[in-house]
């Protein structure tokens, strides 16, 4: 039965008890998937700015992405894009695009190559009340297996600030030095991960 037929219905029609449609109303809140995993869509742009707003800009003054890079992003490859829902609701993701060269350069930050081999990860972030809760640990290694599923990729790159080397270096990634990438003030360091064994790790676990 489809939900338009379902809400079509009257409770007096179907001689419901007193109260038992607020019921009804209450389970059809809660048929949302408790926990989806799920790539993005220009639709969800809003919700993620406003997430990586928060992580960012009180942090280190500027965003990774802004609105419209987002959109731009979304639109161009949201196949490079994971989001974490709970309820319906946006607590983490990350966006990626292609690109076409070993190093990561100033370009790399809002072009994406469509005959590249490289995924580069412009940004993960996490609603902050869902910190400290090991959730960007679980999305990014879905989203590196999520990477290996697709042939044409072969790698991920990123960018990040010193402090978050370690974090990365436990899910494969290896530094290569300082990134020619600069945001104002704040320099990175430039790591590299091969896809490869996450891709075998997918074929072999039926993720």
């Amino acid at each position: 039965m489809s939900m338009l037929s379902i809400h079509s219905l009257k409770p007096e029609a179907l001689h419901l008890a007193p109260g038992t449609s607020e019921f009804l109303g209450c389970q059809r809140r809660h048929t949302l998937p408790a926990s989806e995993f799920r790539c993005l869509t220009p639709e969800d742009a809003i919700s993620v700015f406003e997430i990586e707003r928060e992580a960012f800009i009180s942090v280190s003054g500027t965003c990774p992405l802004y609105l419209d890079e987002i959109r731009h992003f979304l639109t161009l490859c949201p196949e490079l894009s994971l989001g974490w829902f709970e309820e319906g609701r946006l607590v983490a993701f990350i966006i990626g695009s292609l690109w076409d060269k070993e190093r990561l350069t100033q370009e790399s930050l809002t072009l994406h190559r469509p005959g590249g081999r490289t995924a580069h990860l412009h940004v993960l972030a996490v609603h902050r009340t869902f910190r400290q809760q090991g959730k960007g640990s679980v999305l990014l290694w879905r989203y590196l297996h999520h990477l290996g599923s697709q042939p044409a990729v072969r790698r991920a790159v990123l960018m990040c600030e010193d402090a978050l080397v370690p974090f990365y270096e436990k899910f494969g990634f290896q530094a290569v030095g300082p990134c020619a990438v600069t945001v104002g003030s704040l320099t990175f360091t430039e790591l590299q991960c091969s896809l490869r064994c996450h891709a075998f790790l997918r074929r072999n676990s039926g993720y």
